[in-house]
């Protein structure tokens, strides 16, 4: 597959778990990739997006909410609502 300016490029893109940043395999059916869009105070999309990948692993062992309120928490969009203990 060739990108914009015609180098060849392969489709699969290699991800980290945002978790616990180990590489995602192809083969991981469990994983997921969440896009949080970033809103004005109108509610608006700005067009900016925070991007989280979980491995099938995290979900597995059932973390997978907690890792997301920790990242989300981290980035800022979970301001005074939620705190994790480190």
């Amino acid at each position: 597959m060739e990108n914009d300016s015609g180098q060849l490029v392969d489709i699969y893109i290699p991800r980290k778990c945002s978790a616990t940043n180990r590489i995602i395999s192809a083969k991981d059916h469990a994983s997921v990739q969440i896009n949080i869009v970033d809103v004005d105070e109108n509610g608006v999309m700005t067009g900016s997006t925070k991007t989280y990948a979980l491995s099938g692993f995290v979900r597995k062992l059932g973390e997978s909410d907690d890792s997301l309120n920790r990242l989300a928490t981290t980035d800022g969009y979970l301001n005074n609502v939620w705190n994790y203990q480190k």
